[in-house]
């Protein structure tokens, strides 16, 4: 299973805002012992590394955070397809919208979001963490 994890969900655990952070670190630990293969997107790690520079203040500490990622997360590069496509979308926020171009066009089975409101016209499956931690569960059981 190939999941497009947005951009909020590794910011939970990065920040560790809870009561988010615990599905999110969960899903953090299901990529790492390759449960599924986890995916961000290049415009995501763009905005990851933007939020944690301005939160640690620190240049090494924030490359080497996002290095970290690079080491757990495949990521997907963002098109000018995407955007293109995206500004059509039904899907009312820009951002969620190329998201959404980008997993149909890698194929990705679903998106993890915190914000599923915002991907209510989405093609693609999208799960909240705790759901795709279930459905990820119940995938491993029937095997």
């Amino acid at each position: 299973m190939t999941a497009v994890i947005d951009t909020c969900v590794v910011i939970d655990v990065l920040q560790n805002r809870e009561p988010f952070s615990k599905a999110a670190l969960d899903i953090f630990l299901a990529v790492s012992n390759r449960k599924f293969t986890g995916v961000l997107t290049a415009k995501s790690i763009t905005d990851i590394y933007y939020i944690i520079r301005r939160s640690l203040h620190d240049e090494q500490k924030t490359r080497a955070t996002v290095n970290k990622l690079f080491v757990l997360f495949d990521i997907a590069d963002t098109f000018s397809a995407d955007c293109r496509i995206a500004i059509s979308s039904p899907t009312s926020d820009y951002e969620d919208a190329v998201m959404i171009e980008t997993a149909k066009r890698i194929g990705a089975d679903c998106i993890v979001t915190r914000n599923l409101s915002d991907y209510d016209k989405s093609p693609v499956t999208v799960f909240s963490p705790e759901q795709f931690l279930r459905e990820l569960d119940n995938k491993t059981h029937k095997r």
